[in-house]
């Protein structure tokens, strides 16, 4: 199994949802960041703490080579890297970058109306566009803070 496979079945195995894994150019720094959906706080220092502990163990077990292992929250301003984040956050606002111009535009800022068929709907101030989830180079929340307030929850 390669790490991300490993990363994969330890986080989900906690109760956990892996968001996304960054290692630093030398790879000596692993960066894991982690959700629980049905935790309406998101994840706290107690959750990593719990986490960053199982890695470690099943790391070394599995004999990944890595100096640092540093897990968190994947904060207020989310990637979205799966279909099913795009479909958890639909109603919300979002920034996208594609790899590819869409008439002419990469960067867009607007409300995620949600994906179907591989294809992500963003309600934008000129109407809806339309693109291919595979084109999506980077897709992240905009923090809102007024609903935080509201709400008391922050993403």
């Amino acid at each position: 199994m390669d790490v991300h496979e490993v990363l994969e079945k330890t986080v989900s195995g906690l109760g956990y949802e892996l968001v996304d894994v960054e290692r630093s150019p030398r790879g000596r720094v692993l960066r894991v960041f982690i959700d629980k959906p049905d935790k309406p706080r998101g994840v706290d220092v107690e959750d990593c703490a719990l986490v960053s502990n199982q890695l470690s163990r099943v790391l070394m077990v599995e004999n990944f080579d890595y100096d640092q292992l540093e897990v968190s929250s994947p904060g207020i301003d989310r990637p979205l890297k799966k279909e099913a984040d795009f479909e958890r956050f639909a109603g919300s606002e979002i920034t996208v970058k594609l790899r590819l111009p869409v008439n002419g535009q990469r960067n867009f800022k607007g409300v995620l109306q949600g994906v179907r068929e591989g294809k992500v709907r963003l309600q934008i101030d000129s109407g809806e566009v339309v693109f291919d989830l595979m084109s999506v180079d980077k897709a992240r929340l905009v923090p809102n803070f007024d609903r935080a307030k509201s709400t008391d929850r922050l993403v």
